[in-house]
């Protein structure tokens, strides 16, 4: 049944353009997909009599709000079975300690469907309504990924993982092997039917991958006009080991497999060289910011507004499990931490530290409205997927929070529509989202999945 929904309606159009429509009103037909948003409700109405016939009405308090989905860019699947462990090491041997023997278990389907199933809940408990999932090497268990979203009914792009060089023994494929497995997956995907959970081609990193393999998964991506997944310049030891292998740059290795495209999102680019940041914006590449493993893999400090500035899209991703939790609104405000402690840096003389080598007193902190941007309309764009999704602008599938701030906290006083979206933002967590929406079917309601 159509719906319309009355109250605060907040939403982003831009990087620097945040909308919000107090005591307005969002109409959803019975498709899914959003048919009116506004301040005056009666004068869509009487423009629109046909599609206001049985319209059913939800009617939100004061301190309630809707918003768009959060979307995660970059997130790894299996590896939400160990999120919170092997944070206090560096990526590479975080990888062979932890990872890949992580991940060889997914052989297994049982514990494949296990962990799938998890952590669908877990990001649909907080909110994410779109996904870009890394999962193993494995097709079978790959496709049980899939599935699960599909049945839980989460958007999701997922991704095969392609590795077959500098990996342990355990856990490696040939390239034919990798390749081959590539093809039956995206052609499995396709029998799914789903509209929702789409293939994309998913290099590990450059560093796993021989030329050969990169080569033929850009080749795959341009066949069926694919997305594509993968990181680029996390780790600094990780940008020397690639720069000896492929004698070029990061962005270089991708791009001469045509692997950076505009349907390319990377994760992190936190040591992206000027020319790369210029490759990737003639490219129509985006960028999967993530600060909590940036952070906690001790990887460094991500620039997003250099990024943004130099015309790169830019989302948001909680890497798990590098990222301890597998929240956006998490990942939200580690943005705007690092974006402040960038601050420091770029202008303070901080006691015990000195300065910065190079100074910039020009820099701007990231603002709550832009992190909004990033992890909703930003994060739809890094994937390619905005016109489907992102904002509520009239077309769009209705992927949607409905955010109470007074379930765990009542406010002593009403609050604008600015300072709910703040709250929300700074002191909110999943139990605050009441309703998650995907293509307009509630997919969460108070506690509990649908």
């Amino acid at each position: 049944m159509a719906t319309v929904f009355h109250g605060t309606i907040v939403h982003t159009k831009s990087f620097n353009e945040f909308e919000s429509f107090e005591n307005g009103f969002l109409a959803v037909d019975d498709g899914g997909k959003i048919i009116g948003v506004g301040h005056d409700f009666q004068q869509w109405v009487s423009s629109n009599p046909v599609r206001t016939k049985d319209l059913a009405e939800v009617r939100l308090t004061d301190y309630q709000f809707l918003m768009p989905g959060f979307v995660d860019c970059h997130i790894h699947a299996p590896q939400f079975a160990q999120v919170g462990l092997g944070l206090d090491m560096p990526l590479l041997d975080w990888l062979n300690k932890y990872t890949f023997p992580l991940e060889a278990k997914f052989s297994d389907h049982l514990y494949a469907q296990q962990v799938y199933q998890s952590v669908v809940q877990a990001t649909l408990r907080c909110g994410t309504t779109l996904a870009s999932y890394f999962a193993t090497n494995h097709l079978e268990s790959t496709l049980i990924l899939a599935r699960e979203a599909v049945r839980q009914g989460q958007r999701a792009l997922v991704g095969k993982v392609c590795s077959n060089c500098n990996s342990p023994d355990f856990y490696v494929e040939t390239a034919e092997e990798s390749a081959s497995a590539t093809l039956a997956f995206v052609q499995e995907m396709r029998k799914l039917g789903s509209s929702l959970v789409l293939p994309t081609i998913t290099p590990r990193f450059a560093l796993s991958c021989s030329k050969e393999l990169l080569k033929d998964l850009g080749d795959i991506a341009k066949r069926f006009d694919l997305h594509v997944q993968s990181h680029i310049s996390e780790n600094l030891a990780e940008i020397e080991v690639v720069k000896g292998i492929f004698k070029t740059s990061y962005a270089g290795a991708y791009d001469e497999a045509g692997l950076l495209t505009n349907k390319t999102v990377m994760a992190h680019g936190v040591h992206l060289e000027d020319d790369e940041v210029e490759l990737l914006k003639s490219r129509g590449c985006s960028v999967a910011h993530c600060p909590a493993s940036n952070t906690m893999l001790s990887s460094g400090l991500c620039d997003v507004q250099r990024l943004v500035t130099n015309g790169v899209t830019v989302g948001l991703g909680t890497d798990v499990s590098g990222g301890n939790s597998v929240s956006i609104q998490d990942a939200l405000l580690r943005a705007l931490d690092v974006s402040k402690h960038l601050d420091f840096f770029k202008k303070q003389n901080i006691r015990g530290t000195g300065e910065a080598k190079k100074q910039d007193p020009n820099y701007v902190q990231l603002k709550y409205k832009q992190a909004l941007y990033l992890a909703t309309l930003g994060g739809a764009k890094a994937l390619s997927l905005d016109h489907l999704t992102g904002n509520f602008v009239f077309g769009k599938e209705f992927d949607a929070l409905l955010v109470d701030v007074s379930v765990v906290d009542n406010p002593v006083r009403k609050l604008n529509v600015d300072e709910l979206v703040e709250k929300f933002i700074y002191t909110g967590s999943d139990r605050n989202i009441l309703e998650v929406f995907v293509a307009g079917k509630s997919i969460k309601k108070g506690c509990q999945l649908e």
